[in-house]
């Protein structure tokens, strides 16, 4: 595969997943939050599993209970993330969704020190700060003005980056997909007992939110793991991040054109600098290589 290919492959997935926030919206008039995590999970598990078998069959590296207890792991984190994710997206709107999501990418090096000890970079504080204070303006210039879905949804973008540095360690035993269906079963199973403890649903109301479950257990988590897998054969992961950030703009026109949602012009100064925190953050790495090239 071309880079260019490779690279049209990543926008198409931060666009698939920055429209998914209109579906998970859209979903939560018919069904709750732990149905609908629960059907994505068992959805993407089922379409991952053809992926998974053919995968065995060409890894070399032998199979392993340390793969099995981190996808678990990776199922868990998943769980608490989209159970705060979705739950907020009953009163957030599709717009600061998408940008507070975003958060997990400049969470991850925080979450790294405090639970590794693993300093950050001296680029990452820049990064915390403008989207401290686009954070600020996205809420109109006061914290006040965020919904309490806005405030669920950027606690969730801590749990993402937790579940983040969890995937890094299945990178070694060379098994992404397994890793990835595991993790989506893990979803299904812990999400259907949650339903079934605390919601009260339909059938009605599902058949009604099913387009949505669809599209995001079908496209928004199998199909984009999949591409996100060929594409990284072709282009560098620090360039691939930058397009999968997209996301956040892709989520945002989603809500104007779908939806009908409007900023006042503060809130897009605070969205865009917390665009601008998560590409700092990610390029980072590179200006600091080239930095110490050029000394």
């Amino acid at each position: 595969m071309r880079r260019l290919q490779a690279d049209l492959l990543l926008l198409l997935a931060a666009a698939v997943w920055g429209v998914a926030f209109y579906f998970q919206k859209t979903a939560m008039a018919h069904i709750g939050p732990f149905l609908f995590i629960a059907s994505r999970g068992f959805i993407a598990a089922v379409c991952l599993l053809p992926l998974a078998l053919i995968e065995h069959r060409r890894v070399a590296i032998p199979w392993s209970m340390g793969l099995v207890k981190i996808g678990l792991a990776g199922g868990v984190a998943f769980l608490a993330g989209a159970s705060l994710q979705q739950t907020g997206m009953v009163t957030a709107t599709v717009t600061n969704a998408g940008f507070l999501t975003g958060l997990y990418v400049i969470a991850t090096p925080i979450v790294s020190w405090l639970l590794f000890k693993r300093r950050p970079e001296g680029y990452v504080w820049p990064a915390v700060a403008l989207a401290f204070v686009g954070i600020w303006l996205l809420g109109g210039g006061t914290l006040s003005g965020f919904s309490t879905g806005d405030i669920l949804i950027a606690a969730s973008a801590l749990i993402w980056a937790v579940h983040m540095l969890i995937t890094s360690l299945a990178t070694p035993y060379g098994r992404p997909v397994a890793y990835t269906a595991m993790q989506f079963a893990c979803v299904g199973v812990g999400a259907a007992i949650l339903t079934i403890l605390i919601e009260e649903n339909t059938l009605e109301g599902f058949l009604n939110a099913l387009p949505s479950v669809a599209y995001v257990g079908v496209l928004s988590s199998a199909l984009t793991f999949t591409l996100l897998a060929i594409a990284l054969k072709a282009t560098p992961p620090t360039e691939a991040s930058i397009l999968m950030s997209m996301e956040m703009l892709f989520a945002a026109a989603a809500g104007v054109i779908l939806l009908g949602e409007r900023l006042p012009p503060i809130g897009w100064v605070g969205a865009g600098l917390m665009f601008a925190a998560t590409i700092l953050v990610q390029i980072g790495p590179i200006l600091k290589k080239h930095r110490s090239e050029t000394l």
